[in-house]
């Protein structure tokens, strides 16, 4: 294997330092918890009555005196999310695959699964970020009836896979599979519905015709094609050693798909204390996958929610993860993807191009990854240079993954990347902090200084740009969506009118401390900005007029105000209470009061 490459070691190491005392404190844990052995035969015989009451004929015998492997289910299903619907059938499929392998399998709780692409815009999109950690909490609720040996995550979306893991990392000791459901077939190209979706902000398009567009975008069963933060979802749980190899982007309802999960069922029985393969999720998450979590981030130009989720789901495994150890990766990591909105192509095609093989292949080769981390499959993560087939019987087959990209306007090889570094840059100045996603941004754009318009909402921008006012060059400052605030919402409505300016040929850009995330598109924004304006971070200082600096080059973001001018300013208010009533929004009071900042990973549990 090629010698890692001496910054991902550094990385690593700086990581491991510094999550010394709360990575031993959470392996001390899993210890103590293995220690006890499995838990379902020394309940009492009321509560272990109770656990296998429902059971059908057969898995109840083998679950009341049978010695096989017990496997919890947790199911993000739902017949409303195209990702999640093809979980229905999952159920069936997981308990006939665990009773062939001589144990059992019960549906130990569900988790709720919003979308966001439905509640973009909208009042319920304020509850996404939250939905995350409640998915979290859901997670351990389903696994506190100690009833079982290992478990499988049914879960595909934004913050459901992030959800999943930090609640799998609070039961550390038992091992866990993630079971994807897979992209839809493509539909309309995601470049044509852009344009419908510009021409619509226009007056220029119908709404009839902005929906058949998106109709046809949004067809079938699967999760959306572009490389948002679902897909990126999936590509983590592959590079960290979660998926079996190649599992993440096989479309649902298929023979391969029922295959691979049948198969990661049986994988999962075998990882458990029973089995002849121990390995506990809290030993596969360890500084080593966490690495190679971010390293396949930037090399794919992954979601920038990710700066956000990564740093939760370390801390779930005791590591604390910064934004300077993304910052530090993305100088040495190669961009070897172009998926929509990073280029023309779709998931689908990433695939057919030779997807997670050939990418973890040259990553590895390159020295980029930890390809003797630990994984779900096989001893190590160099293990996933390959892809599965159907063989005769039906049964799935390993293939070397090709040699090379089938594509290389898709997915290239890290020697031949398509930018040396990164489609990700930490930004920093008099305003905070920040990230922005440069790999979808034209290079002559990546550096923007302009006049600022505030707005404290989304609304606001779009008053303002049907008036005629945003026709010329700005930074539009959006302030007031942070966690704290209002719980953080994406802010995918503003990129029509801001992209219509920027291709009329104005010089425009976004500073928020709301999110874009994997959707954020060709207009330069800096998000996530920190200290949020609710928590009297500098952004709640800028005033219309202001000149705003945004260079992603150098990493800079500054406002060119006096030193004594900016030091005398008092910060703006913000009338929020509309904002925390309605769709439920009453409840999540407490999240919003306990919850971190982004750069924390915006969770309301602490951190490591």
């Amino acid at each position: 294997m090629t010698q890692l490459n001496a910054r991902i070691g550094e990385a690593t190491e700086r990581i491991a330092k510094r999550s010394r005392p709360t990575r031993q404190a959470y392996l001390d844990r899993i210890e103590a918890a293995v220690a006890k052995g499995p838990t379902r035969k020394r309940l009492g015989c009321a509560n272990f009555a109770h656990g296998f009451a429902a059971c059908a004929p057969g898995d109840k015998e083998a679950l009341r005196d049978g010695s096989g492997p017990n496997l919890a289910i947790v199911t993000a299903y739902n017949d409303m999310l195209s990702a999640h619907q093809p979980y229905a059938r999952f159920p069936d499929l997981i308990k006939e695959a665990a009773r062939a392998a001589g144990g059992s399998a019960q549906v130990a709780g569900g988790v709720p699964a919003m979308c966001d692409g439905v509640t973009q815009g909208e009042k319920g999109m304020d509850l996404s970020l939250f939905s995350r950690d409640v998915i979290a909490l859901s997670t351990a609720v389903a696994l506190s009836h100690d009833m079982f040996d290992a478990a499988v995550y049914l879960g595909v979306c934004d913050k459901i896979v992030p959800g999943l893991l930090i609640g799998a990392l609070s039961f550390g000791h038992l091992p866990a599979v993630f079971l994807p459901a897979g992209p839809m077939p493509s539909g309309l190209a995601n470049d044509d519905k852009s344009k419908i979706r510009q021409l619509y902000a226009e007056g220029k398009a119908t709404r009839a015709e902005l929906l058949d567009a998106e109709a046809a975008a949004y067809h079938g069963p699967g999760t959306c094609t572009f490389y948002g933060t679902a897909n990126t979802n999936q590509m983590l749980m592959e590079i960290m050693g979660l998926h079996l190899p190649g599992a993440s982007f096989v479309n649902p309802n298929t023979p391969l798909r029922d295959a691979l999960t049948m198969l990661g069922v049986r994988r999962a029985l075998e990882l458990t204390a029973l089995g002849n393969h121990f390995t506990p999720i809290g030993h596969v998450i360890d500084e080593r996958a966490i690495v190679n979590g971010v390293v396949g981030l930037h090399a794919t130009g992954g979601s920038t929610n990710h700066t956000i989720h990564l740093i939760a789901m370390a801390a779930a495994a005791g590591i604390a993860l910064t934004w300077e150890d993304f910052a530090d990766l993305a100088e040495v990591t190669p961009l070897m993807t172009r998926i929509y909105p990073n280029g023309k192509a779709d998931v689908n095609h990433f695939q057919a191009a030779g997807g997670m093989g050939v990418l973890i292949r040259e990553l590895v080769d390159a020295g980029l990854l930890h390809g003797e981390a630990r994984s779900v499959w096989g001893e190590r993560l160099a293990d996933y240079v390959v892809e599965p087939r159907l063989d005769a019987d039906g049964a799935v087959a390993w293939a070397p993954a090709p040699e090379r990209s089938g594509d290389t306007s898709v997915l290239r090889g890290a020697a031949d990347p398509f930018q040396a570094t990164g489609g990700l840059r930490v930004l920093e100045g008099p305003l905070g902090r920040a990230v922005i996603k440069t790999s979808a941004v034209a290079s002559d754009r990546h550096v923007i200084e302009a006049p600022a318009r505030v707005f404290h909402s989304q609304e606001e921008l779009h008053v303002a740009f049907r008036a005629g006012e945003l026709d010329r060059d700005f930074v539009a400052v959006v302030r007031f969506q942070g966690p704290k605030a209002i719980g953080m919402p994406e802010l995918h409505k503003l990129m029509p009118p801001l992209g219509v300016l920027q291709d009329r040929g104005r010089r425009v850009a976004l500073v928020t401390d709301g999110r874009m995330s994997g959707a954020s598109g060709k207009v330069p924004s800096a998000i996530h900005v920190t200290p949020e304006a609710a928590a009297g971070g500098p952004i709640a200082k800028i005033r219309d007029g202001d000149i705003i600096r945004l260079d992603a080059t150098n990493g800079r973001l500054e406002v060119k105000v006096g030193v004594e001018d900016w030091a005398a300013r008092t910060l703006a208010e913000a009338d929020l209470s509309a904002a925390h009533v309605g769709v439920g929004r009453e409840l999540f009071g407490s999240f919003r009061a306990s919850v971190g900042a982004a750069d924390e990973g915006a969770a309301i549990f602490s951190a490591a």
